[in-house]
């Protein structure tokens, strides 16, 4: 009896040509999710044991530069705790649920295919802390000490509500990590064929004004943020043009044969 039911539950996750059914994919994905969701709890439970030294680690940079906290509403400082948490606890879910998905995918993928995806996979997250790293050391230490010279007089003092200042930390840990990402991201595009190099030279200029224009959009109202957060993009964007001009590769006529040959073979299919 128990040979029977292991045998049906088999024949429903493979098939007879040994290939994985809808019913087996579903499963696995289902495992996959739990497996997210576990890490993400795990998380949330284990930041918050040790959320205020979160905090404290946050703030360390601004009391450096002379500043002093407030909050403003009797929750605000605990709901602080829970923020940081939550985001700490989905930083560290995230590399997890894309290890997932590649797991997942995994079979489908050539060989070359999987190694360049775990290759994206490690390089992606390498450069998402290098960005947090560098604006927790470089960026934020400089703007917190240039903004609160900015003072002029003795009867005025900065009162920072905490809320504003964990918002504006973890605003610009998250910028700088995306930021980051652009050298990846060009390689990755100039691989396809996407990413031209005499086109991102000759469209530099363009490029810098728009690069101010959203440094604007995304920093708090004053330059001296916009240019922190504009003069790194920049220089990654210089740097991009650099690895596009390496890994660029021009799409050919025998790559759209090919592409049409596949499309043509699963249309036949």
């Amino acid at each position: 009896m128990a040979t029977n039911v292991k045998r049906k539950k088999k024949a429903e996750v493979m098939s007879d040509d040994g290939s994985m059914t809808l019913t087996g994919h579903l499963k696995e994905l289902r495992n996959r999710l739990i497996i997210c969701a576990a890490v993400f709890v795990v998380g949330v439970i284990g930041f918050l044991a040790i959320s205020d030294k979160l905090i404290d680690l946050l703030t360390a940079m601004a009391m450096n530069a002379n500043y002093t906290f407030v909050f403003l509403a009797p929750q605000e400082k605990l709901m602080q705790y829970f923020r940081v948490s939550l985001i700490a606890a989905v930083i560290v879910t995230i590399p997890v649920a894309l290890y997932q998905v590649y797991a997942f995918a995994k079979p489908g993928l050539k060989r070359s295919e999987s190694f360049f995806f775990r290759l994206v996979l490690l390089f992606g997250l390498a450069l998402f802390c290098v960005g947090v790293l560098f604006a927790y050391k470089v960026t934020l230490p400089f703007m917190l000490n240039f903004l609160v010279t900015l003072e002029g007089t003795d009867y005025i003092t900065a009162s920072i509500s905490i809320e504003s200042y964990i918002n504006l930390c973890l605003t610009m840990f998250i910028i700088f990590g995306c930021v980051f990402e652009m050298p990846l991201v060009t390689i990755i595009l100039a691989k396809m064929g996407i990413a031209n190099p005499e086109i991102m030279k000759k469209g530099r200029g363009v490029a810098i004004v728009l690069i101010f224009l959203v440094a604007a959009i995304i920093t708090p109202p004053d330059i001296v943020s916009q240019c922190f957060v504009a003069v790194p993009m920049c220089l990654l964007y210089f740097i991009s043009i650099f690895l596009s001009g390496i890994f660029y590769k021009p799409k050919t006529d025998d790559d759209d044969e090919d592409e049409d040959d596949e499309e043509e073979s699963s249309d036949e299919e």
